[in-house]
């Protein structure tokens, strides 16, 4: 197929699945139903319900299950609820009629109490070969359930936040894994549609630190590389990106960089 952008989550999703490599580093997502939503929190107690189509961390609503009450988190608000009914509805009406998704809540490492993950990125390179051009830390806003720089999120390098919460020999061993995750990823998007040149994988790490793949992006946004200290990972993604035609607007107006 030609095609080499897919915007809804659940076909990226189910492509990653008939790989055993890779689908055992896929969190379960379902089509969101009241059913479904509810079997999920008493699996998981906590579950991410994301909207089907979207970008940049907008809409994703943190759903959790208390022993006599739930709750979800929306950008900085927290809604406590006596029982799953109400918690629904109320969830419903903040949805409205879109086509959303219930995934399996990862309880993610954290720095200084907040959670982060990762973002890595892999391009075609001038001879049509993956190459792996660069992985970046997202540290989230203090107040919110999501990552993503353009919600107020905290880009770093990705070695500093896994040197400081898991030493540095495993830090190296943990990056390499994500890459080989990503060309694994790379490999399969491919053979279905060749035409495609670039992912942006969300990779976050589990307190196990096994590595869960959240969400394939088919036209990520280099942004965050751009506010590294090191200019090679951007540079090397713009490179890329203009030899098959791709051009990025780099002005980040929301993300943070991280203290020197």
């Amino acid at each position: 197929m030609s095609r080499t952008s897919i915007s809804s989550k659940m076909i990226k999703t189910r492509l990653l699945l008939p790989n055993p490599r890779l689908a055992k580093h896929v969190p379960e997502t379902r089509i969101l139903t009241r059913h479904r939503l509810r079997l999920m929190l008493e699996k998981y107690r906590m579950v991410y319900v994301k909207p089907d189509s979207g970008s940049r961390g907008i809409g994703v609503v943190r759903v959790q299950k208390g022993r006599q009450s739930y709750r979800y988190k929306s950008g900085e608000r927290t809604q406590s609820f006596r029982s799953f009914g109400d918690m629904y509805r109320s969830l419903r009406r903040r949805t409205g009629g879109r086509l959303y998704l219930a995934q399996r809540g990862i309880r993610v490492l954290k720095y200084r109490g907040r959670p982060f993950d990762f973002r890595v990125m892999i391009q075609r390179d001038p001879n049509r070969v993956w190459q792996n051009t660069g992985t970046v830390g997202r540290l989230a806003h203090p107040r919110k359930a999501v990552t993503n720089g353009s919600q107020g999120g905290t880009i770093y390098p990705s070695e500093t936040l896994l040197r400081r919460t898991v030493g540095p020999v495993r830090a190296q061993r943990m990056i390499r894994g994500m890459n080989r995750l990503a060309r694994l990823t790379a490999a399969q998007f491919g053979r279905r549609y060749p035409a495609m040149n670039e992912l942006g994988l969300d990779i976050a790490i589990d307190r196990d630190l096994y590595p869960w793949i959240l969400e394939v992006n088919t036209t990520p946004d280099p942004c965050p590389f751009a506010l590294l200290e090191d200019k090679n990972a951007i540079r090397r993604i713009v490179a890329y990106g203009k030899a098959y035609g791709r051009h990025y607007r780099l002005t980040c107006t929301k993300a943070k960089k991280a203290p020197g």
